[in-house]
């Protein structure tokens, strides 16, 4: 059984795909604000809002559990508008080795593609797929259109 492994979610939103992606490339302090039940922070820890190498330090609620990450921000891409961020602490790093969350936005005309791709390696085969991972994402992802579409 392999340890490693892929889930891909993709969630149509109605509010504004090149806001999405500045909010989470450059501007994720303000998501805590937008979704303060399932994100109650975001901190710069190390480099610049929006730059590749940046740490950032996160306070979140998932499954009813406080919990905390650290990630470096591994890639942006704003042609493709799509960000990378690599766990290197906290909570998750408990249940995987390696744990790589990209979002990616396409907009074609009025309707806005979000895509989550998380890849990981489990510590060992106890360990659950991230699928609460994927749900917290999809919570936030539309906690953001709602705040968007006010």
């Amino acid at each position: 059984m392999s340890l490693a492994g892929r889930l891909v979610k993709q969630i149509e939103i109605k509010s504004d795909g090149d806001v999405f992606h500045e909010l989470f490339s450059s501007k994720p302090h303000h998501i805590p604000a937008i979704s303060p039940t399932h994100v109650q922070g975001c901190d710069l820890q190390k480099g610049n809002w929006g730059t590749v190498g940046s740490v950032l330090f996160w306070n979140y609620t998932r499954d009813g559990n406080q919990e905390v990450i650290k990630v470096i921000i591994e890639a942006i891409d704003e042609e493709k508008k799509s960000v990378t961020f690599k766990t290197t602490e906290g909570d998750l790093k408990q249940l995987y080795k390696k744990l790589l969350v990209t979002l990616h936005v396409d907009t074609k005309g009025q309707s806005n593609l979000v895509t989550w791709t998380l890849d990981y390696e489990k510590v060992n085969e106890n360990v659950p797929d991230p699928n609460s991972v994927m749900d917290l994402a999809q919570k936030v992802t539309k906690d953001i259109e709602a705040h968007h579409l006010k």
